[in-house]
């Protein structure tokens, strides 16, 4: 098992005292589809996740989620989990590549699928695990100045993370930490 120290990217970047924390629990291997819609301004969908589910309820997130046995790569777990929690078909999706692998505080390694998605889909909301899909202007995501560092206090202990508030919406924590990723990746 490789230790968190040896991942660019996860909740420990902003925590290094956490490292020990995450390598004490195998990680769980997931995959997430950073998707970006293909209009003349480019935008992210994101969803809200149910309210009702026993982890991550109601924060801003990824269409994602574990990686299955029968998942034959990340890329065709992220596709398998966008069809089942909001519809988004397959074929309206074009693979670019994967962001380094994000291990969050939580328990798992994320591999982040970046596609584009060409506009005209119809999505099919699964209201057990989303509440509500929206779009943030990629633009709005790659703007530094909206990659804010907060804090709270999480099982006893102070936490740092990324927050991107957007309108009514708090984008943060893993979800926040993948788009910084992104844009680490193309601007720095």
């Amino acid at each position: 098992m490789q230790h968190p120290r040896d991942f660019k990217n996860g909740d420990h970047r902003l925590n290094p005292d956490f490292t020990d924390n995450i390598a004490a629990n195998a990680p769980r291997p997931a995959a997430v589809l950073v998707p970006i819609i293909a209009y003349d301004e480019p935008a992210v969908l994101l969803t809200q996740r149910s309210k009702h589910l026993s982890t991550h309820a109601g924060q801003v997130a990824f269409p994602g989620g574990r990686i299955d046995p029968g998942d034959e790569s990340p890329l065709a777990a992220a596709l398998r989990e966008a069809d089942e929690e909001i519809g988004l078909p397959a074929r309206y999706a074009t693979p670019l590549g994967y962001l380094d692998s994000y291990l969050s505080g939580t328990g798992f390694r994320i591999v982040p699928v970046v596609a584009l998605i060409e506009p005209g889909f119809t999505l099919r909301i699964n209201p057990s695990e989303v509440d509500e899909v929206f779009e943030v202007p990629l633009s709005f995501l790659m703007a530094r100045e909206n990659h804010a560092r907060h804090s709270g206090i999480w099982k006893g202990v102070e936490r740092h993370f990324y927050a991107m508030p957007f309108e009514k919406r708090n984008i943060w924590g893993a979800t926040a930490g993948m788009i910084r990723n992104l844009y680490e990746k193309l601007y720095e």
